[in-house]
């Protein structure tokens, strides 16, 4: 028990924190998270993605390796979302909200620091690959998924071109295959604004957390945070036998497809409609519970 809060102190506590402090702040000041939520989604969030792009030193067989385990884990909780769904007979709106809070881990700005601290550096490596799988399918899928509670197919497919994390990772494409170095300015703006990204990201949450309300749907809450928490990790596992990851790419893997359900998912409910109240309440949920689920995962890890 004790190895287990002190797992729970090193490396989920400092992440409670900060957003705690965003909590805080929201409560106190009363600061409206959409302004913050849109600076993180046009300006930060890319920027962070252009960064870990660009300075990733793994291996085309570890990249390609750690991009199909995390697409697989995405495909097969959405495969298993959408056929609960089904049984539970959710309406389509909460459906599409109950499946982007399932199967879109917080691999950011939670994901990040948590395998830092209890991992290290080779860990957060395979760790910045699946975030950057993640961010493209958030910014692909999850867009579409999002959108298409109320919009078109062919409505949510154009609107996905205007969002600006899909020219960063071209940019970072185009930067990787040429070889192209930075200029000094710019490589340090970048820089300063990746760093930003993740205590902004976690003082958000504080702030989302914060103006969280109950919402009444709880047959859908309670299955979106159970697919999360409970079977988000176990496919996690299976998959990761079925890629043969082993050591840091495992932890890193397996930790990440145990996390909370993604921030990124409030932003996306509002800017789209898609039952932001409900949404913001599994991520709240999640994020609570999470170091219930996430301290025996490390644990288990670490062995």
């Amino acid at each position: 028990m004790a190895e287990l809060f002190q797992l729970f102190a090193n490396n989920l506590l400092p992440i409670l924190l900060i957003s705690g402090s965003g909590f805080l702040i929201g409560k106190f000041f009363h600061i409206d998270p959409r302004s913050l939520g849109k600076i993180i989604f046009y300006v930060l969030y890319p920027v962070m993605v252009l960064d870990i792009l660009t300075r990733s030193q793994l291996t085309v067989f570890d990249i390609l390796r750690t991009s199909g385990f995390a697409i697989s884990n995405i495909l097969i909780s959405g495969f298993l979302t959408l056929l609960g769904g089904y049984f539970l007979k959710l309406d389509r709106p909460v459906l599409m909200a109950v499946l982007l809070t399932s199967v879109f881990a917080n691999s950011g700005n939670y994901g990040l620091p948590l395998i830092s601290f209890a991992f290290g550096q080779d860990a957060l490596a395979y760790a910045s690959i699946y975030y950057i799988t993640f961010a493209l399918l958030v910014n692909t899928l999850g867009i579409l998924i999002a959108s298409m509670g109320r919009l078109k197919f062919k409505d949510a497919i154009l609107g996905m071109l205007k969002l600006p994390t899909i020219y960063a990772i071209i940019i970072a494409l185009i930067i990787i295959r040429t070889g192209w170095i930075m200029p000094s300015p710019v490589e340090r703006t970048v820089k300063l604004l990746s760093a930003g990204a993740i205590p902004c990201m976690l003082i958000l949450l504080g702030l989302e957390l914060e103006r969280a309300q109950w919402h009444k749907n709880t047959k859908a809450i309670t299955f979106s945070v159970f697919m999360r928490l409970v079977i988000g990790p176990i496919i996690g596992f299976g998959v990761s036998i079925l890629f043969g990851l082993k050591g840091p790419s495992r932890q890193a893997g397996i930790t990440d497809t145990a996390l909370p359900t993604a921030v990124i998912t409030t932003i996306l409910a509002t800017e789209y409609d898609l039952e932001p109240s409900l949404v913001t309440a599994i991520v709240f949920i999640t994020t609570i519970l999470s170091p219930l689920t996430l301290t025996p995962v490390l644990f288990f890890l670490g062995k």
